[in-house]
């Protein structure tokens, strides 16, 4: 099987290119733009996530980094390893700047990525001109792509990001084919969440411009994380420098990182963390709840990552069979 064609998210017709544009036979036209197709405007609720992967392009690539954080941390939610991809079709939403297409494109994977913002041309420029990777910038609830079509969807990292986790879900779950794997994290709520400072800097950053957001939390981790890295190996003092200080760290979970790698990780997260317009927070039972719903089978969740993981599959359509001749 191969690289699967765009279909215009209105009709569903097969696009055709022409012209730096692909065009439908409806007369639908939609610009290419730095050999990336383009599905929708620049403007939308997620523009600052677009100046968040511009600005870091390479922060979380495991290429960069010289670590393996991206690929185990992608690896366990897939439940196998990276490998089994290959020559498997496989469409990732919300792909940002890359940590995970150079992974799925790497594991020789027909890899088919897409993200509402500009983030697009930071992930094409990471994972560069390959035969078995196409990146878009398209809008989930309506791809350019047919439904049931892929053999493995992956949402990792944008869902609670979206209007509605439920719709988007759905709309992820919609473009497996019978038998594939549907791969998803989401937020949950801890009770540390509601006894930080953090959200009240959030009230006022996200209705800032991303522009002025992101100097403000560039201030914000310059004074902090110093603090936070001179205690870091106290985990009280840590505890209780973060009600204050809206940085977020990671000097337990990933030791293996330099201190100017956590302070990049620091600068990214901690933007990604004030700045998001949508913050949805849901259990393992609701995730669980959500996918039982659609009608998915071999359905797990765990608490791990950012909250909640979990996957499933969607089940083989029954087989018809031939009526018999009736003598």
């Amino acid at each position: 099987m191969g690289m699967i064609p765009f279909v215009c998210p209105a009709t569903n017709d097969l696009l055709c290119e022409e012209a730096h544009t692909l065009v439908s036979s409806h007369g639908k036209v939609y610009p290419i733009r730095n050999c990336i197709p383009r599905f929708v405007s620049d403007s939308n609720y997620a523009q600052a996530f677009g100046l968040e992967w511009t600005m870091h392009r390479q922060t979380q690539l495991d290429s960069a980094t010289g670590t393996t954080i991206s690929r185990e941390r992608l690896e366990r939610c897939l439940g196998g390893q990276l490998r089994a991809l290959a020559g498997r079709t496989v469409f990732e939403a919300g792909c940002g700047a890359g940590r995970f297409t150079e992974l799925l494109v790497g594991a020789g994977a027909l890899v088919h990525a897409i993200d509402l913002t500009v983030a697009v041309e930071a992930n094409r420029k990471n994972v560069g001109e390959r035969s078995n990777y196409v990146v878009a910038q398209a809008d989930l609830s309506s791809p350019p792509f047919p439904k049931g079509v892929f053999d493995v969807v992956i949402g990792l990292g944008m869902i609670q990001h979206t209007p509605s986790p439920e719709k988007t879900i759905e709309s992820l779950y919609a473009l497996v084919k019978p038998g594939g794997l549907l791969v998803i994290d989401h937020y949950t709520r801890d009770l540390s969440y509601v006894t930080k400072l953090a959200p009240v800097y959030r009230c006022f950053l996200k209705r800032m411009s991303p522009e002025r957001s992101k100097r403000i939390t560039d201030k914000l981790v310059r004074l902090f994380f110093p603090l936070h890295w001179t205690v870091r190996k106290m985990r009280l003092a840590q505890m209780l420098l973060s009600r204050i200080s809206p940085c977020l760290v990671y000097f337990r979970s990933f030791p293996q990182l330099s201190r100017e790698q956590h302070y990049e990780w620091c600068q990214l997260d901690t933007y990604d963390h004030l700045t998001d317009y949508f913050k949805h927070f849901r259990t393992c039972g609701q995730i669980r709840a959500i996918l039982a719903r659609l009608g998915a089978g071999q359905i797990e969740t765990w608490r791990g990552g950012n909250g909640v993981e979990g996957r499933c599959r969607k089940p083989q359509a029954p087989s018809v069979s031939p009526l018999k001749n009736e003598v």
